[in-house]
């Protein structure tokens, strides 16, 4: 097998953890067409703008503000890159997740999209969002954490 083969691209929303506190986090499926899943394995996304919609009529999410780019060799039969997009989840997840929404406040963010045996898969999270003073003390804290290591590096 080719390693080329083995390689699966992840996306990560790297805005999340600055933005959000991550309550608990769900693994989901979501729908993609042909032009999609190959402009996403060249890694030609974006989900940092993207958020989870829970339909109430039919218990479905769908991810929305995610772009994907236009695949260069799909011709005709692209996709449309800002489309809405639905994802597959247990009964159980959505229930969940609505409760956390509307009892809570929080919102559902993806954080991650990656292959996982061919299929692509999205990590969203249950999130709180954060205020100023936490996103300090998250500076503060990292920027402790680097001075700890350049001096462990510096000791040896």
């Amino acid at each position: 097998m080719d390693k080329k083969q083995n390689a699966t691209p992840v996306i990560v929303n790297r805005k999340a953890n600055h933005l959000y506190f991550v309550d608990e986090t769900f693994e989901v499926g979501i729908m993609l067409i042909g032009s999609e899943v190959k402009s996403i394995r060249d890694g030609k996304c974006t989900i940092s703008e993207a958020w989870i919609d829970i339909d109430e009529d039919k218990d479905e999410l769908w991810m929305v503000g995610a772009h994907i780019d236009e695949y260069l060799f799909a011709n005709r039969f692209n996709h449309f890159p800002a489309r809405k997009r639905k994802l597959l989840a247990h009964a159980h997840e959505i229930q969940k997740m609505r409760k956390a929404k509307e009892l809570k406040g929080c919102t559902i963010i993806p954080l991650k999209l990656y292959f996982k045996n061919r299929r692509a898969k999205l990590e969203i999270g249950i999130c709180r969002g954060k205020d100023q003073r936490d996103k300090r003390q998250d500076i503060i804290q990292r920027d402790a954490k680097l001075e700890l290591a350049r001096v462990a590096k510096a000791h040896r």
